[in-house]
């Protein structure tokens, strides 16, 4: 007897279709709670986005991290600079003209003065917030109020690119200024993470931190940057969403390490994250994420 060769296909795609639609179906076998990634707000809520979420906040103000907290995130991820009077400053970007309406960078700028000046998105954002850098001693003032205390990542810009000659010159005074404050404020040191890209950086920020994870935040040459990561025996890597997959996060936890990558908005991407194993993802979409979770 003779079967046409399209029958032969559609009954061989009857018979592996149930293997592979379990193989897919994520949603019906959602991961253990303690199997979970925790969903940490990249910058809060994420950055100026017009949907996929409408995000009008600028990433890391107080209202960006607030929000992120109230939706059910389990931290938040935060940027973290020092002013020319060495206080700590929650600031994203690498000059002030780029997201509000001063000029200059953050290490040349009183505390006093950068509190005094106002985000700026474009005229659309603009409409949903009034919001002005804050300082750091003022987010953990607010949240060290909450009765379950948030995981924090502080992410570390310590390059002044205002300083053309010696770009790191503060940096080991933004270490000790961040110790000092985390000791006054005695922050679990198992709900804190603090990343750098500055290999450099780990020796001071290993003294001025102690007992405080540290994470190796890799942007390319994985391989390499891993072996830098176990060399320096920093806790965690910080890996981007284009570089991370099951197999590195799989090579990272057998080195020891956390495994934490970034990024996200669209339901796809974050799956794709999900699935990668790790053990944190900054988010820019949380409800998205806690959804993905059964978590919402």
């Amino acid at each position: 007897m003779h079967f046409p060769s399209r029958w032969l296909r559609y009954c061989f795609f009857m018979l592996l279709a149930p293997l592979l639609l379990a193989g897919c179906d994520w949603a019906s076998k959602p991961l253990p709670r303690n199997q979970q990634p925790l969903v940490i707000g990249h910058a809060g809520s994420g950055f100026f986005a017009p949907i996929n979420p409408f995000n009008p906040l600028p990433p890391s103000s107080f209202a960006s991290l607030k929000k992120a907290l109230a939706r059910g995130a389990d931290g938040v991820e935060v940027d973290v600079q020092l002013s020319q009077d060495s206080v700590l400053m929650l600031y994203h970007d690498q000059t002030l003209e780029s997201m509000t309406n001063g000029k200059g960078c953050v290490y040349e700028t009183l505390a006093a003065d950068m509190q005094k000046l106002e985000y700026r998105g474009g005229w659309f954002y603009d409409l949903w917030h009034d919001e002005r850098p804050i300082t750091l001693h003022y987010l953990l003032d607010s949240l060290s109020r909450r009765p379950t205390l948030p995981y924090l990542h502080f992410d570390l810009h310590e390059t002044n690119v205002c300083n053309a000659e010696q770009p790191l010159a503060k940096a080991p005074a933004l270490a000790r200024a961040l110790g000092r404050l985390l000791k006054q404020y005695n922050w679990p040191p198992e709900r804190l993470l603090v990343l750098t890209i500055n290999q450099s950086s780990l020796a001071g920020l290993r003294q001025a931190l102690p007992g405080v994870p540290l994470g190796l935040e890799i942007t390319d040459d994985f391989e390499n940057q891993l072996q830098a990561a176990k060399a320096e025996k920093v806790q965690a890597i910080i890996v981007r969403k284009d570089l991370i997959t099951p197999e590195r996060t799989a090579q990272a936890h057998a080195a020891g390490l956390q495994v934490v990558t970034f990024g996200g908005r669209a339901s796809g991407t974050v799956q794709r994250l999900i699935d990668c194993r790790p053990d944190a993802i900054e988010v820019d979409n949380v409800p998205t994420m806690l959804s993905l979770l059964r978590r919402d």
